[in-house]
């Protein structure tokens, strides 16, 4: 039976990845730190939906740590690395960069090391929109990624380039997929769309940067992981873009929908536009429907209602999550 290595696997994509990994027959071992970035219950109800399945085996270990890294690929057989583990946030990035630059970059390394001791040849690795900042829409994998606009971005990256160096130096077979706004039920209470629901659904302004009018790629969860394990395909060394490749969708469209399925208004705290931030995202995904044959399936709409249905749902203990 194939054993799958997916790192970050309490995590918003990692669980989904590791839960559709699982549907089709694999072994899964999930390693995540549960560190406290944000509330541990989050990474706790992920984890018990995936506790649940007798080819899934979990790891409490932190990437950054090589020793323990290594001793996994000793203890099982691994044939694919799906590196799903990163410290995320374009804000907190500025407050505590080093975090961002050990976890991302140097925890990638780790594992790149782990495969080439045990020769692992696939590797799988998360990366981001957010290099593209700057760059003329759509975006197309092959436009220069040099002027990131914040330490998780410019760790990103980081990782990008060492991966490739152990593609040339080690024949490593390596997927590089960017993810574009990814959002879905069980999502991270410091990103846009579960705090907006909250905030909404409780009578608390939004807190809201800038006009509203910035946009984003949004991504459903589910399909950002089929794009992930899409991605375990051989191709060299490849960059994927996984996102909607829709028209980029405001905000302020977000908002409204949002006010619709609740059935409640907004109200708002306006802050200055954000120096990290990007105003516009959206992916050219040409290149993933021709090599990976992926596409995104679902709706942005309908996954927001997703998303409302999921949180009405658990709202009793989800009130005291902090965003």
């Amino acid at each position: 039976m194939p054993v799958q290595l997916v790192t970050g696997a309490a995590g918003f994509i990692g669980q989904q990845t590791a839960s559709q990994l699982l549907a089709r027959g694999d072994h899964v071992i999930g390693v995540d730190n549960l560190n406290d970035y944000y509330d541990v219950r989050l990474k706790d109800y992920r984890r018990q939906q995936l506790d649940n399945h007798e080819n899934f085996s979990f790891r409490h270990i932190d990437i950054e740590d090589a020793a323990t890294v290594d001793a996994l690929f000793d203890e099982f057989p691994i044939e694919t690395v799906f590196n799903l583990a990163a410290r995320a946030g374009v804000r907190y990035s500025m407050e505590n960069p080093h975090v961002y630059l050990s976890t991302n970059a140097e925890g990638t390394l780790n594992l790149l090391e782990g495969m080439r001791r045990h020769d692992c040849q696939k590797l799988v690795l998360a990366s981001t929109s957010s290099l593209y900042a700057g760059q003329k829409m759509p975006f197309t994998e092959d436009l220069p990624v040099n002027t990131p606009l914040s330490p998780y971005a410019a760790s990103k990256k980081a990782a990008e380039v060492m991966a490739y160096s152990y593609h040339h130096l080690y024949g490593f077979d390596v997927s590089v997929v960017r993810f574009f706004t990814v959002f879905g039920p069980c999502g991270r209470p410091d990103m846009s769309i579960y705090r907006f629901i909250k905030w909404i659904d409780e009578g608390v302004p939004i807190l809201l940067f800038g006009d509203g009018e910035q946009s984003r790629d949004f991504t459903f969860v589910e399909d950002v992981a089929a794009g992930a394990i899409a991605a375990e395909k051989k191709v060299g060394y490849e960059i994927f873009n996984i996102g909607g490749g829709r028209n980029p969708i405001s905000l302020n469209t977000i908002i409204g929908w949002i006010e619709e399925a609740l059935g409640k208004k907004a109200e708002y705290e306006r802050k200055p536009f954000h120096c990290a931030d990007m105003m516009e995202t959206w992916a050219d995904i040409s290149k993933a429907e021709r090599l990976l044959d992926w596409t995104p399936k679902i709706d942005v709409r309908d996954g927001l209602q997703r998303c409302v249905d999921w949180y009405l749902e658990n709202k009793s203990w989800l009130k005291d999550i902090e965003v």
